[in-house]
């Protein structure tokens, strides 16, 4: 399948800093609850399958998410947003970040 410039230009990509990172210990696969700063986008929350990051590496770091999603619900939490890694068979997921601090809620182009 091949994807159009419009289906690409509908999504909301956007640089936001994780805000506050709890555990989810109901989860069916291990997870984080993450909140994120998108700046004036406003906070959202997901849930990323990211724990073999500690939390102190997640705590105020910028990553690239996906916005606009409908919610999904996991284990009774409203996932808002996708957050956004490369996945590797040796790393696990390794999150897209920015190269240097810019605006949250920065979009990505």
């Amino acid at each position: 399948m091949t994807a159009t410039w419009d289906d690409f230009e509908r999504l909301e990509l956007a640089v936001g800093r994780v805000v506050k990172v709890e555990e989810f210990p109901e989860a069916r696969n291990p997870a984080w609850k993450l909140t994120l700063d998108f700046g004036p986008r406003g906070l959202r929350r997901s849930s990323a399958q990211i724990t073999h990051y500690a939390r102190e590496e997640l705590l105020g770091r910028q990553v690239v998410a996906v916005l606009g999603f409908e919610p999904k619900r996991v284990a009774g939490f409203e996932s808002e947003v996708l957050v956004l890694g490369g996945i590797s068979d040796e790393h696990g997921i390794v999150l897209l970040c920015p190269d240097r601090e810019i605006e949250d809620g920065s979009p990505v182009a």
